[in-house]
Formats: structure tokens, C-alpha cells, sequence
């Protein structure tokens, strides 16, 4: 539980501080540590650590969007996003059945891919500030509502980020596992 404990407050803590440093908006550790819960972690309820941080991260940075930029985000979203987690875990508990590097890799880029393309459909869809045709699908893809930077750079945060985490987790479950005696657990089977 300390540890679980630790990965909130550090994951929250990392969000808020991000939130004020234009380069790293939207690379943080929650995607990734979701994924790789799923993919490593034995105990279930440590797969609630993510959505610990993001429910209370959110909560802050709805705030701070509302009394910066008069944007608020809607309850539907914060339900989206946690959706879009579940999702994660998904592709995480996919990867666990056969844990290889690739897989690792693929698993990452479709969650990335996953979220960017659901939230940003959804925020085409209930945002009347995009026009509700191709064109508008198209501006909520790539450059978004122009007094926020394009959504593209917020993917490509969102991408590299969830690559550098989830490539520092599962080195150190690999040294972990070295340490311990034990065979690579990325080329280990799993049986479901």
C-alpha cells in the first residue's frame, strides 16, 4: 500500500507540476502505469492506483481551466478518460498472456493511439466550438481550438510519454525479476 500510495501522489504531483510547463502538457505517467499494472501486476486492486490519480488530478486541473482559460471539462469527459484507461488495461491484460518486447510496444502505441483518438471524437462531438462535419473532426485531430497548442503536440506528448514510462517500468520489473533469480518476465507465458 505504500507503494501505491507513493505512485498517486507522485502521479498527481507530476500532472500539476506539468500543467505549468508548456513542453511537458500531457506527458505524464498515468497511461502507462495503467497499462503496465495489468501487464505485470498480480494484485488487482494495485490496477486502481491510475484512476486514484486521475480522478484527483483532474479535479485540479479542471480548476485551473476553469479560472485561467473560462474552460471547464465536463463530468462526461473525466468518465470518458476513465473509460479510456479500463481500455488500457485491456490491452494490458493482452499483453500479459504473451509478454514480449514487441507486444510491450504495441500494446503502448495502440493505448496511446486509443485514448487521442476517443477523446478528441468526443470533443468534437460536444464541443459547438467545432463544426460538426469532417473538417471539424479534422481540426479537433490535429490543431484543436487555436488558444490551446494543436492537439497533434498534445498526442505526441501523450505517445512519447507513455513509451518512456512504460519503458521504465518494465526495465526495472526485468532487473527485478534478474535480481530475484528469476527468468525475464517478457518472454515468460502466461496462462490465463
Amino acid at each position: 500500500m505504500p507503494l501505491a500510495l507513493a505512485l498517486i501522489v507522485l502521479s498527481v504531483a507530476w500532472r500539476i507540476v506539468a500543467i505549468n510547463i508548456p513542453a511537458l502538457a500531457n506527458f505524464a505517467p498515468l497511461m502507462a502505469l495503467t497499462f503496465c499494472g495489468a501487464v505485470y501486476l498480480r494484485d488487482k486492486r494495485l490496477w486502481l492506483v491510475p484512476f486514484a490519480a486521475l480522478t484527483v488530478s483532474d479535479l485540479y486541473l479542471d480548476h485551473y481551466y476553469a479560472t485561467t482559460f473560462h474552460y471547464e471539462w465536463a463530468f462526461g469527459g473525466a468518465i470518458l478518460r476513465a473509460a479510456c484507461f479500463a481500455a488500457a488495461i485491456g490491452f494490458g491484460l493482452m499483453v500479459a498472456r504473451r509478454r514480449t518486447w514487441l507486444n510491450l510496444l504495441s500494446g503502448t502505441v495502440g493505448g496511446s493511439v486509443f485514448f487521442f483518438l476517443v477523446t478528441n471524437t468526443a470533443s468534437w462531438l460536444g464541443d459547438v466550438a467545432y463544426p460538426h462535419n469532417l473538417g471539424g473532426w479534422w481540426q479537433a485531430m490535429t490543431i484543436g481550438h487555436p488558444e490551446f497548442p494543436p492537439t497533434l503536440w498534445f498526442f505526441r506528448n501523450t505517445l512519447m510519454s507513455d513509451l518512456v514510462f512504460t519503458a521504465g517500468f518494465a526495465f526495472t520489473m526485468e532487473l527485478a525479476a534478474r535480481r530475484a533469480g528469476r527468468d525475464s518476465l517478457l518472454t515468460k507465458r502466461v496462462v490465463a
